[in-house]
């Protein structure tokens, strides 16, 4: 009974950050009162004052993360309504997601390597540019942590979706399609949620980018790594 009712309070809390989190965005639109990160500033400081452990705070939030699946298989709408676009961008896209996934992996581990961290980190920062369960099995592959892995990818899609705004400000990039592929590339999924509430046309762009990162990212992260590592 008391694991139902701390299940129930843990979904529901979650629930109320993200909503929370949504009036603040409304009401204060800016790239730092994005909902993924203000709900997260709430749900760690509620964790925080009232000493809840991740496990616990998993047996009701779990309902949650379980709708990811079908989150993503909902993506499949958009990208049948747009294949047209696709179809016309698929070159720029598939270089992009390329240089993109390069990139991604050598930033993360040559600045890592150059502040001199241990290397059980530097393997588990590897994968930090795809999604979190394909980053989990990357990361346990390469000998790396997964749990740290998952922390490096959600730290990657936060500052992604909260710096991109910034970015393509300074560069001029105003483009749908460059937009997406950067955001579906270095932010995945967190990103690809926020670039669905930008247009369609950049989700859609966006949600191919990060599978096709995903695909060859697991291709080459790991003779890439060590490469890099030597």
């Amino acid at each position: 009974m008391i694991n139902l009712i701390v299940a129930l309070l843990t979904f529901i809390g979650t629930i109320c950050a993200y909503i929370i989190a949504r009036i603040i965005n409304q009401r204060y639109p800016s790239p730092f009162t994005v909902p993924i990160l203000v709900s997260s500033i709430i749900l760690i400081f509620f964790l925080l004052t009232f000493n809840i452990n991740f496990e616990t705070f998993m047996t009701g939030a779990q309902w949650i993360d379980k709708l990811l699946g079908p989150a993503v298989v909902a993506l499949a709408y958009p990208l049948y309504i747009y294949r047209k676009v696709l179809h016309r961008y698929i070159l720029p896209i598939g270089i992009g997601v390329i240089i993109g996934a390069i990139v991604g992996i050598s930033s993360g581990v040559l600045l890592a390597k150059w502040i001199g961290i241990d290397n059980f980190l530097i393997l588990s920062m590897a994968s930090k540019s795809v999604t979190t369960p394909v980053a989990m099995e990357l990361s346990e592959a390469l000998g790396g942590v997964p749990t740290l892995t998952a922390v490096f990818v959600i730290l990657a899609g936060i500052i992604g979706t909260v710096c991109s705004p910034y970015i393509f400000k300074w560069f001029s990039f105003n483009h749908y399609v460059v937009k997406g592929i950067a955001i579906g590339s270095a932010s995945h999924a967190i990103g690809t949620s926020k670039a669905m509430e930008n247009s369609q046309q950049e989700g859609v762009v966006s949600t191919v980018s990060m599978v096709l990162s995903a695909l060859f990212v697991s291709v080459i992260v790991q003779g890439l790594t060590r490469l890099l590592m030597l």
